[in-house]
């Protein structure tokens, strides 16, 4: 099944909707308040409609709802597998759960390498929690190939 959608960068007017699909991806920490998160998560997104090096896509479907949203960004810095600079990077990419399946984020993603083409790029690199098997599985779909694994790790060396 293929949803109707309609795809563009985003814009101040799109930024509450905008910070609403964040939230959904990226939820308030524990012992974060609510208010809180939404009002880190604003000043981010608003960073990005200020830079020239980042930009945001919003989905709406068919009757005009913010569905879906990727964050990009251009990177100079070290991305495992990419073979020139700079790399355009996925920093985030979430749908809402009815639309998931429907074509709504293969949309998106090939919008986003356009987006990559567009600033010169000849590479489109992201990155998964390593147990979020559904978006493995979604950027195995649209093209991408894996590159490396990591685990991090950390240790208090402050209180003995």
């Amino acid at each position: 099944m293929t949803m109707p959608v309609e795809i563009s960068e985003v814009t101040s007017a799109d930024l509450a909707e905008w910070v609403g699909l964040a939230l959904q991806l990226w939820p308030p920490e524990k012992g974060e308040s609510d208010s809180q998160a939404k009002l880190e998560m604003e000043a981010e997104l608003a960073g990005i409609l200020r830079s020239a090096r980042d930009t945001g896509l919003l989905v709406r479907d068919s009757e005009g709802r913010a569905i879906a949203f990727m964050n990009l960004s251009l990177c100079d810095e070290y991305v495992p597998g990419a073979t020139q600079f700079p790399v355009a990077y996925v920093e985030g990419i979430y749908v809402v759960d009815e639309a998931r399946h429907t074509g709504v984020g293969a949309a998106l993603m090939a919008r986003g390498e356009a987006w990559a083409r567009a600033k010169g790029c000849k590479e489109l690199a992201s990155d998964v929690v390593i147990d979020n098997e559904a978006s493995q599985k979604f950027h195995t779909r649209v093209g991408f190939e894996e590159v490396e694994r990591v685990v991090f790790f950390i240790k208090d060396v402050e209180t003995p």
